[in-house]
């Protein structure tokens, strides 16, 4: 049975990276008794595929994992018995079946959410009209800007990747393209109005949190272009 895990990263988790997070759910699997299917061979592996690695310094409220497990047990107790283990800053969301025909995590990304915010110390004098004025700078037909990759530099419309953007007083909400296609960062949404503004972006001016993960709603369901992953899967009772 395929299972797929929503769970939040707060607090000092933040600061872990993306294989050490691999790693210590390795190790939450066997202190739950979680009934993790393994791969065969000479050297067997949990099978397990994350969604969209999260940047170090970034919390969030909707980080993803797809597992194999060998029963049918209640999601809801493997749910308690996971977060019995979790360490501060970790908690498990859910626990959802998937069909068996379905795209692992990892492969159907489209979008994310954020929300950024002023760190406190760094606001402007009016933090909710900074907040506007960025949201008014996305009101462009284009913003072209020059991306490096791990191939050298790039040149791309952001504006086109940037799904949604809305100032909430003095923050600000964003959907912009994740997975393997098109991924921009937070970052680089800030960066291209800096860039506008003629400055450069104050290093830890801003608290970033991901809200939500999206894989494209090709049935167009509810009439939106993407559906949270969460959704695509049921719950076990």
């Amino acid at each position: 049975m395929k299972v797929r895990i929503k769970f939040s990263k707060q607090g000092p988790a933040k600061f872990i990276g993306h294989l050490d997070v691999m790693r210590y759910f390795q190790k939450v699997m066997r202190r739950a008794d979680v009934s993790i299917h393994y791969s065969g061979g000479f050297s067997p592996h949990q099978i397990m595929s994350f969604a969209a690695p999260l940047g170090v310094g970034i919390t969030s409220m909707g980080e993803y994992l797809d597992i194999e497990v060998d029963d049918t047990e209640d999601l809801t107790t493997m749910k308690e018995r996971m977060n019995e283990t979790m360490a501060e800053g970790f908690h498990i969301e859910s626990c959802r079946r998937l069909p068996d025909d379905a795209g692992n995590a990892m492969s159907i990304v489209a979008a994310a959410a954020y929300t950024i915010a002023f760190r406190p110390g760094y606001e402007p004098k009016d933090p909710e009209m900074w907040m506007k004025e960025l949201e008014a700078f996305y009101g462009q037909d284009q913003i072209r800007i020059t991306k490096k990759t791990k191939k050298g530099e790039k040149e791309l419309d952001l504006k086109s990747l940037v799904y949604e953007i809305q100032a909430e007083g003095p923050s600000v909400r964003i959907l912009i393209s994740t997975g393997s296609s098109e991924n921009i960062k937070p970052e680089l949404v800030l960066d291209a109005y800096y860039q506008k503004l003629g400055e450069e972006r104050p290093a830890f001016a801003f608290l970033v949190q991901r809200e939500e993960v999206f894989a494209e709603n090709s049935s167009q369901k509810g009439g939106s272009r993407f559906l949270p992953l969460e959704l695509l899967g049921e719950t076990i009772e």
